[in-house]
C-alpha cells in the first residue's frame, strides 16, 4: 500500500528533475501573450501609418513642407509725402520687424521674448489673441541693434523657432513736430476701426494712417505687401529663395504745401498757441498750415506707450488737435466785411451811409460798447472797416436781421465745412432763427443779432474756414474748395454773383485797414506790396464778468488777423490766430512775415528763371553771330570760332 501511494504521487506531481518554469503549459501561455502584444503593436503601427499616409496625408505633408519651406512677407514701403516742389516732407527708412509664426508659437517662450524685446507681456498675449486669424504676427517694429542680435542668436529650431526677422520700413517725419498736423501719423489699426466701412478689407495688425494726410490718403500711400517662399535647413537657416512676389510700393503724394512758407509760419508762431493758414484763393491750394502746440509723429511710427499716449490726450493744450481745421472760435471783427457786404447787397446801407458812434449804442434796452471809448463820430462803411467801428456794424446787423445776415454769411461758407481733404474737420456755426429753434427749441430774439454783427455771440469758425471765406471775397465773390493734394483739380463751391461795386467797396475798406492812417492792421504793411486785411479781437468771456478784476490769461481775447495780397489780383490769403493773446497786433506780424516770404520767393524764382532763359539763349545767340560773320567775311570767318 505505501509503495503504491508513493508511485501515485509521482505520477500526479512533477518529476524530481523538472522545475516549474519548464512546464509546457506555462511556456506556451507566455508565447501566446507575446504574440498578442506583437499583433497589437503591429495593428497600432499600421493604424498610425494609415493616419499619416492616407487619412491625414495632406495635413502632415503641409506640416513637413512648412518645416522645409518658410513663407515670409515682403512689406511694402508707404508712399512719400512731398511738397509742391517735390521736396520730401515724410519719407521712409529701412528697418527690421519681428514676427511670430503662429503654428510654431510656444507659450513657454513668450515671457522671454517679451522681456528681450522690452514688450509688455500682457500686451503681447492680447495681440496674439486679437490676431488669431493671422498666420504671422508682427510683434515689434524698428528693432534696435541689440534686439536684432538677440533674435538672430535665438531664432533657430532648438530655442525659439517661432521668431522671424523681416525687413520693414520706418516712417520718418520732420523733427520737432514740423508739419505734423498736415502729415498726420501712422499706427496699428484698432478693433473699432476694423468695424468701419472704409477698413472692411483691412486685416488685424495692419498699419494705417491715423490722422492728417496719412489717414485721408491711406489707400494710395500704403502699397501692397509681397511674399516670398524660402528654403530652410533643419536649423531654420535660409538656403535659397524659391518664389518671390515683390511688394508694390505706395504712391507718392504731391501736396500743395510750400515748405518754405510752412517753415516761416511755424517760426512766427513759435512759443504761442494758435494756428496759421495760407492758401491761394484762386484755386484753393493750401500753401501752409500750422497748428501749435504740436506733437512729434515719430512717437507713433513705432509703438507709443500707454503712458505717452495718455499724456498727449490729457494735455490741456490739446497738441493732437489741428487748430487750423478743428478750432471753433468767434471770428471777432474779421466777420465785419461780410456784414458790410450783406448790408450793401440788400440796400440797408450804401457806400455813403453814415452812422454816429459816440462810443456805444443802446439796442433793445441793452447798452453795447464800441472798442474805442471816445467813439468814432460820424462814420461810413469804408472808415468803419478801416477803424473797425463796432457801433456801425451793430446798426447794420440790427437793420439786416439775423436771417438776412446768415444768408450772405453762408454763401461765404459760415455754418458749414470747407470740404478740405483732411479728416475730422469741424463745422462752423452761423446762427439763424431756424438754427436756434433746431438746436435749443427757442425763438431768436432781435437783441441777439447785435453781437453777431461784430463776430461774437453764437457765430464760430476755424482759421481754415476764415481763410477760405476771406479769400473768396478777395477774388470777387467766388469760393473754391481748399485742398492739399496737388493733383486734385480746383472746384468752385459757390459763386455769390454779387454787385462788383459792393465787392469793391468792401475790399477798399480792407486795404485801408493796413495802409491808411488810423487803420487797425498797420503792422501787416509791406513796403512794395499792397496788403489788404482785417483785424479781429474775439472775446472768450464777457467783459462784464471780468471787469474790475485782473483778466485771467486763459480768458484773454483771441487775436485774429487775415491778410491778402496783392490788392489788384490776390494770389495768397493768410490767416493767423493767436489764442488768448489779447490784441490783434500779435497776429498781424505773423501774416506779414508769411506774405513777405511768399513774394520774396516769387521774385527770387523769377530772377532764376530769367537767368536760365539767358543761359539757354546764349548758344543760339553766339551761333547766329558766327554765321553772320561768316557770311560777311567768308575768308576771315573760316578760322573764327567762339570759345
Amino acid at each position: 500500500m505505501g509503495l503504491i501511494k508513493g508511485e501515485h504521487r509521482r505520477e500526479g506531481g512533477l518529476s524530481p528533475g523538472r522545475s516549474q518554469q519548464d512546464d509546457p503549459k506555462r511556456f506556451s501561455g507566455k508565447i501566446a501573450i507575446f504574440q498578442y502584444l506583437t499583433v497589437a503593436v503591429f495593428i497600432f503601427l499600421v493604424s498610425g501609418f494609415w493616419t499619416l499616409q492616407v487619412k491625414n496625408s495632406n495635413i502632415y505633408s503641409q506640416a513637413a513642407e512648412r518645416n522645409r519651406i518658410r513663407s515670409t512677407p515682403i512689406l511694402a514701403p508707404r508712399g512719400k509725402i512731398l511738397d509742391r516742389y517735390g521736396r520730401v516732407i515724410v519719407g521712409n527708412k529701412a528697418s527690421y520687424s519681428l514676427l511670430l509664426n503662429r503654428d510654431e508659437i510656444q507659450s513657454k517662450h513668450l515671457p522671454a521674448i517679451a522681456a528681450a524685446l522690452h514688450l509688455n507681456y500682457n500686451d503681447l498675449l492680447s495681440k496674439i489673441q486679437r490676431m488669431s486669424s493671422q498666420p504671422q504676427i508682427i510683434i515689434k517694429d524698428q528693432l534696435t541693434g541689440d534686439e536684432i542680435a538677440w533674435v538672430e542668436a535665438h531664432q533657430d529650431v532648438y530655442t525659439y523657432p517661432e521668431m522671424q526677422l523681416v525687413q520693414s520700413w520706418e516712417r520718418q517725419y520732420p523733427e520737432n513736430g514740423f508739419a505734423a498736423h498736415v502729415a498726420g501719423y501712422v499706427g496699428e489699426i484698432s478693433q473699432s476701426e476694423l468695424n468701419l466701412p472704409q477698413f472692411i478689407d483691412y486685416e488685424p495688425g495692419a498699419i494705417i494712417g491715423k490722422a492728417g494726410l496719412e489717414r485721408e490718403y491711406d489707400r494710395s500711400l500704403r502699397g501692397v505687401n509681397g511674399k516670398q517662399r524660402i528654403l530652410v535647413d533643419n536649423l531654420g537657416q535660409e538656403r535659397a529663395t524659391l518664389t518671390r512676389k515683390p511688394a508694390i510700393p505706395g504712391q507718392d503724394l504731391h501736396t500743395t504745401i510750400d515748405l518754405d512758407l510752412e517753415a516761416v509760419a511755424t517760426l512766427s508762431l513759435q512759443g504761442r498757441r494758435g494756428a496759421v493758414v495760407a492758401l491761394d484763393p484762386r484755386d484753393g491750394e493750401v500753401l501752409a498750415m500750422v497748428s501749435r502746440p504740436g506733437f512729434d509723429p515719430n512717437q507713433f511710427a513705432g509703438h507709443i506707450s500707454q503712458a505717452e499716449w495718455e499724456k498727449l490726450v490729457n494735455d490741456p493744450d490739446k497738441p493732437l488737435m489741428n487748430r487750423a481745421t478743428q478750432a471753433e472760435l468767434a471770428p471777432g471783427s474779421t466777420f465785419k466785411p461780410f456784414v458790410a457786404l450783406a448790408g450793401l447787397e440788400t440796400g440797408v446801407i450804401t457806400p455813403t451811409t453814415q452812422f454816429y458812434c459816440p462810443g456805444g449804442a443802446t439796442f433793445y434796452g441793452h447798452y453795447f460798447r464800441c472798442w474805442r471809448k471816445g467813439g468814432h463820430g460820424h462814420i461810413s462803411v469804408h472808415r468803419a472797416l478801416v477803424e473797425s467801428c463796432d457801433v456801425f456794424f451793430y446798426t447794420v446787423a440790427n437793420r439786416l436781421g439775423i436771417d438776412h445776415l446768415a444768408h450772405y454769411a453762408k454763401i461765404a461758407g459760415f455754418g458749414g465745412k470747407t470740404g478740405i481733404d483732411l479728416p475730422h474737420e469741424s463745422k462752423s456755426t452761423m446762427p439763424s432763427t431756424r438754427w436756434k429753434m433746431r438746436m435749443f427749441r427757442q425763438k431768436w430774439y432781435a437783441g441777439e443779432t447785435i453781437s453777431v454783427g461784430i463776430g461774437q455771440g453764437a457765430v464760430t469758425i476755424s482759421p481754415l474756414q476764415l481763410a477760405v471765406a476771406e479769400g473768396g471775397l478777395a477774388v470777387g465773390g467766388k469760393w473754391y474748395r481748399p485742398h492739399l493734394n496737388k493733383n486734385v483739380p480746383k472746384k468752385l463751391l459757390r459763386n455769390g454773383h454779387f454787385n462788383p461795386k459792393d465787392i469793391a467797396a468792401v475790399l477798399s475798406g480792407m486795404c485801408g485797414v493796413v495802409n491808411e492812417p488810423g487803420g487797425t492792421g498797420g503792422y501787416a504793411r509791406l513796403p512794395d506790396i499792397e496788403v489788404c486785411g482785417k483785424t479781429g479781437t474775439a472775446q472768450v468771456a464777457s467783459t462784464s464778468r471780468t471787469s474790475g478784476a485782473k483778466m485771467n490769461s486763459a480768458l484773454a481775447n483771441n487775436a485774429w488777423f487775415v491778410g491778402f495780397a496783392p490788392a489788384d489780383n490776390p494770389e495768397i490769403v493768410v490767416v493767423a490766430l493767436v489764442d488768448h493773446a489779447g490784441e490783434s497786433v500779435y497776429a498781424e506780424p505773423i501774416v506779414r512775415d508769411v506774405l513777405k516770404a511768399y513774394f520774396d520767393k516769387k521774385a527770387r524764382l523769377a530772377r532764376t528763371q530769367t537767368a536760365r532763359a539767358w543761359q539757354r539763349s546764349l548758344p543760339n545767340l553766339f551761333g547766329s553771330m558766327e554765321r553772320t560773320l561768316a557770311m560777311l567775311a567768308p575768308s576771315a570767318g573760316k578760322d573764327f570760332q567762339w570759345q
